[in-house]
């Protein structure tokens, strides 16, 4: 337990999970009702995430949520705004890859759709607004189990204590165990690919270009990041996958180089490489009573749209929104008829986005001529029509979306 909480405490709200949509939706709600009890557990000892040397692009919209939450002002010089993005559809082997779809990479008054921001610096920034602003942070422990009973949660720890909360957050990933322990069941299956994430420095600049190639194994994103460097995720056949992992240095280089290409010089491989399978799982409910589901938790999705964090932010939002409303009219914010509130917000939305990364996975992740043309047709007819192509900017920055106010920029 942490020094400031005893076994026994009882508070307003405990989150499960201390990553960027945990730290998030208790920042959220601790700014937007100060009043409120927040607790935040992870099993992760102190500063672990801090040391992440991951990145993850943030859309404008969810940037716009870390500037009104106070975060984006320390972050920003660490960010990379993408101001273009090219998609191509080849084979592996094919000597040149055609352009088949641009996108200018800005939205309302040239902001850019989308920033590629450090994992670490994120992480970090979060957790000091969430200390400045009053939310407990326990470290190195886990919630074990929890009995809900009319008015309350009480979560038993991994460390024996207990925390009797009103409202019990789920944000511990995809494998969450809370939300098996709420007997919330998944629909879902295996794309039978892996996501290869790793750093890569090259000669050349980037100059704030994303790349998108779709190969038959699956997708290879190249996401420009400060400086000459770039990270990677690439998609590849599992059993591939746990190979080029695993290779020494010298075939990993040239697997790389071959899906890579030579447009900006030189090179290297310079961050860590892990692998992580990629499937669709979808909870059945985000809710149950006393808890409610954010984040990995509630969804995860095939990264082939680079929308996965974004959904996490979503759901941070829309809860905080719901429970700070509630709390301000007097209302437990634990109730059924206040968490379906949170869950008709989100549910359709991820429900849409599962199915479009879905489709783009089935439709970009295999060889087959007749796909092949299909696809560079429509590829080809979306580059040819501005407004078309502007609706999915739209939709991928989420910019005049209606959703949460933070979203919009707006304090809950």
């Amino acid at each position: 337990m942490a020094a400031g909480m005893e076994t026994g405490s009882a508070i307003d709200v405990l989150i499960a999970g201390g990553g960027y949509v945990g730290l998030c939706t208790a920042l959220a709600l601790k700014q937007g009702a100060p009043s409120l009890a927040v607790a935040v557990v992870d099993p992760a000892p102190a500063g672990a995430g801090s040391r992440d040397g991951r990145a993850s692009a943030i859309a404008a919209a969810a940037k716009r949520m870390l500037e009104t939450l106070g975060i984006w002002q320390q972050i920003e010089a660490t960010s990379q705004p993408i101001t273009e993005m090219i998609v191509t559809d080849s084979r592996l082997r094919d000597a040149v890859r055609p352009i088949f779809l641009t996108f200018s990479g800005s939205v309302e008054n040239g902001e850019p759709f989308a920033h590629m921001v450090p994992n670490g610096a994120l992480v970090g920034a979060l957790s000091e607004a969430c200390r400045i602003a009053g939310v407990e942070l326990i470290s190195g422990d886990s919630v074990a189990d929890f009995t809900t009973r009319a008015a309350s949660v009480e979560a038993k720890l991994a460390s024996g204590g207990t925390i009797t909360a009103r409202l019990l957050v789920a944000a511990d990933g995809a494998k969450s165990r809370l939300r098996d322990l709420a007997g919330i069941r998944t629909v879902g299956w295996s794309y039978g690919q892996s996501g290869i994430v790793t750093t890569v420095q090259h000669e050349r600049p980037h100059h704030g270009r994303a790349e998108e190639h779709f190969l038959p194994a699956g997708p290879f994103a190249i996401l420009p990041l400060p400086g000459n460097r770039s990270s990677l995720v690439w998609s590849e056949r599992t059993e591939h996958a746990d190979r080029l992992v695993q290779a020494d240095e010298f075939t990993f280089q040239l697997e790389l180089e071959r899906r890579f290409g030579h447009h900006l010089g030189p090179i290297e491989a310079i961050g860590p490489r892990r692998a992580y399978p990629i499937g669709l799982k979808l909870a059945r409910s985000f809710i149950a009573p006393r808890v409610a589901l954010v984040g990995d938790a509630a969804h995860a999705i095939h990264p082939i749209a680079g929308q996965g964090l974004n959904l996490g932010f979503k759901d941070a939002a829309a809860l905080a929104e719901t429970v700070v409303d509630a709390a301000r009219l007097g209302l437990d914010p634990g109730t059924l008829d206040i968490l379906e509130r949170y869950e008709r917000w989100r549910r359709f939305d991820t429900v849409q986005m599962g199915i479009v990364t879905d489709g783009l996975t089935r439709l970009f992740s295999n060889d087959n001529p007749a796909l092949r043309i299909l696809r560079d047709v429509g590829l080809g007819l979306v580059d040819r029509l501005p407004r078309l192509k502007e609706s999915f900017i739209g939709a991928a920055s989420d910019v005049g979306q209606a959703g949460p106010r933070l979203l919009r920029g707006e304090v809950i």
